[in-house]
């Protein structure tokens, strides 16, 4: 409390800037398709075969999302296949990734990290938000620090009452 007996935020007057990384999570919809269910029992691509049911494929259901494409099964599955399926999807998803979602999202927070304009936080004390409601791949902070350290007075992470100094930018000596 001050003199007056009113109740001072200290971390709203600290100077601290938040980042909260889940901020760089693309909305929308992720949807994965397994390779498996265009193989014959599980296991063996027909060419003939596959090729018709992606030609079939209703794409429209994959309209403006995020596709993930990988098999389930210990198939041996041509390059070509996720090709063609890529080729039928371009266009119409908004990012098409091999691998599993954690992937997706992996390439996902890369892209917006790499895009974003950092140049606000130039020489300000940055604080990366611990906490999120999203799950948000070690990458990611990984790549902020990064792309933070070389321009920030100071970087830390965690909460605002509890965080953990990352980085503090040396004092030039005149």
């Amino acid at each position: 409390m001050s003199e007056q007996g009113e109740i001072v935020n200290k971390v709203a007057n600290s100077g601290l800037v938040n980042i909260d990384v889940a901020e760089f999570r693309p909305k929308g919809k992720r949807l994965g398709i397994d390779l498996k269910d265009f193989l014959y029992e599980g296991l063996i691509l027909k060419e003939k075969d596959f090729r018709e049911q992606v030609e079939n494929l209703n794409v429209g259901i994959y309209e403006n999302t995020f596709v993930y494409l990988y098999c389930s099964t210990d198939a041996i599955v041509p390059l070509w296949a996720y090709f063609l399926l890529t080729s039928k999807l371009e266009g119409v998803a908004k990012k098409i990734v091999f691998g599993s979602l954690g992937e997706l999202e992996l390439v996902l927070f890369h892209e917006k990290i790499q895009k974003f304009d950092f140049s606000d936080y130039k020489d300000k004390r940055v604080l990366i938000r611990g906490c999120s409601d999203v799950e948000i791949p070690t990458n990611a902070y990984v790549e902020l620090v990064q792309k933070l350290k070389p321009m920030v007075k100071s970087l830390m992470f965690g909460e605002a009452c509890s965080s953990v100094p990352i980085y503090k930018k040396v004092k030039s000596q005149k």
